[in-house]
């Protein structure tokens, strides 16, 4: 039997079901398989395999490796590229699409867990705009590290199966080396896919794809009186808790475009990403985000005007009686996305501070306590890992010398010594439970800078190394104490652009 004729090997231990793929093919384009020459694996996560029911050695040898690279032909994926649109920083772009990204499709494991398992940088697709479809070692190895320490980190995240190298020469910036990230996600739906067929005027497309993300990502919705506005209401719910949990861990995620924001409430796309080093709350991540629309501190902001975006796509299928009723219903549901927000964040916060009760005051002791680290610029991550052992006066002093104003300081820590009396937790039992929400370990830009000039030169060792430590972020490691020290100067030179 002759190559050609030969049945495609399958992989091993998956069930594929691929549900997207059943959808009509105004949803997506079948691209071409795109050559990546000497493709290896460079690195995989432990914890995605284990979840997905792989061993490791699967996805750095046939068929894994053909299929996630060259696009070879395996039993059970069925590779396809889906379209969107998106408002970027503002301004409503109309078809965007899966430019560089494909769809391997979706799995169901033995325990019946659901992921779509795509690949990034594999090349051109429809949807490409002219692009090469390809993805720099340079970016990869942060998207492929990000995700898995974000999920370490417990804020929900699209995940990193493995990364792959290759001899491919790919031009951006400069030349540089080609990469694939293999990710999964249970659902890789976005926001602009809604507005796609929303603003083309795809009227029957837009509820055939409204009917799949209830069945395919909100199946406990079926039930509900309005399926549709109960879906609304649990994106903003779980967009609110996803924007939580970024503000309390210092995330800021560079380019929060609406084709960039999940259905699923997942942090998706990392592009222009960092964790914050001083506390700076207008701390702008994306060097080419001239105008500040996605700073830290307006990421809360820029979360509702998007999932406004998004329930302008939804409220013509919502089951109230008149349109004007739909939308107010609406308004109302949009109007509810700030206080869930605060609530959630302010949740972290107490937990931060080692704080169980709600207390009236503890809104203004935590944002009076950010206003004193961003007016002496302490680091955020080293700061709240270091707070139960403040409570020492010689580690206290320590800090205290390198304030400018002191008589400030002592004022916050007089009040939250007062606070922390009136639940009278053991200094133990709250020290231990706020190291399990203070990480010690961040994927500092410098950091992995380090493991990326290494990788570039042939050396993973680092990226391995790195990616086990960010595995543990909230565990004391002394023999890698190092990774928690502050940044080092030069690091503030490192930019960040939609390229990295």
């Amino acid at each position: 039997m002759s190559r050609a004729e030969a049945p495609a090997p399958s992989a091993p231990e998956l069930q594929w079901v691929n549900r997207f793929a059943s959808l009509p093919e105004a949803f997506y384009d079948r691209p071409a398989p795109a050559p990546f020459p000497d493709a290896t694996c460079l690195a995989t996560s432990p914890a995605m395999c284990r979840r997905l029911g792989l061993a490791e050695t699967d996805l750095a040898s046939q068929p894994w490796l053909g299929a996630c690279t060259d696009g070879h032909p395996m039993e059970g994926p069925d590779p396809l590229a889906s379209v969107y649109a998106g408002h970027q920083f503002g301004v409503y772009v109309p078809q965007l699409g899966d430019g560089r990204a494909k769809l391997l499709g979706e799995v169901k494991t033995a325990s019946g867990e659901h992921w779509e398992l795509q690949v990034k940088g594999a090349g051109r697709t429809r949807y490409s705009r002219g692009a090469d479809g390809r993805a720099v070692l340079r970016s990869s190895i942060r998207e492929y590290l990000i995700s898995e320490a974000m999920a370490a980190l417990g804020v929900p995240t699209t995940r990193a199966v493995a990364l792959y190298g290759s001899s491919l020469q790919v031009l951006r910036e400069r030349v540089e080396p080609g990469a694939i990230v293999l990710r999964a996600a249970p659902s890789f739906l976005r926001f602009g896919h809604f507005e796609y067929f929303h603003y083309s005027g795809y009227s029957e497309r837009l509820r055939e794809l409204i009917d799949y993300a209830l069945a395919h990502d909100y199946p406990e919705l079926a039930d509900a009186d309005d399926p549709v506005a109960a879906m609304l209401e649990q994106v903003i719910a779980n967009t609110a808790e996803m924007i939580a949990d970024w503000q309390a861990v210092g995330f800021c995620h560079g380019v929060m475009n609406t084709d960039n924001m999940s259905l699923l409430g997942l942090t998706i796309d990392y592009g222009p990403f960092a964790f914050l080093d001083a506390y700076d709350p207008g701390y702008i991540c994306n060097h080419t985000d001239q105008g500040g629309r996605y700073a830290f501190d307006q990421q809360p902001a820029i979360a509702q005007w998007n999932l406004i975006r998004l329930a302008e796509t939804l409220v013509i299928h919502f089951q109230d009686a008149t349109r004007e009723a739909a939308i107010e219903r609406a308004k109302a549901l949009l109007v509810d996305f700030m206080p869930r927000f605060e609530q959630a964040w302010l949740a972290r916060m107490r937990a931060k501070l080692g704080l169980v009760e709600e207390h009236e005051g503890d809104l203004e002791l935590s944002q009076d306590l950010l206003a004193r680290m961003a007016a002496e610029g302490v680091d955020y991550t080293r700061f709240f890992r270091q707070l139960p052992d403040l409570e020492q006066s010689e580690i206290r002093e320590q800090l205290e010398a390198e304030l400018e104003d002191t008589a400030a300081w002592h004022a916050w820590w007089s009040r939250y010594q007062s606070r922390l009396q009136v639940e009278a937790r053991p200094f133990a039992a709250r020290r231990a439970a706020m190291n399990a929400v203070n990480p010690k370990y961040i994927l500092r830009n410098h950091l992995a800078q380090a493991a990326i000039e290494q990788a570039e030169a042939g050396d993973t060792s680092e990226l391995v190394r790195l990616q086990a430590i960010l595995a543990r972020p909230y565990d004391e490691q002394p023999e890698f104490e190092a990774y928690a020290d502050l940044p080092p100067a030069w690091a503030a030179g490192i930019q960040l652009s939609c390229s990295s």
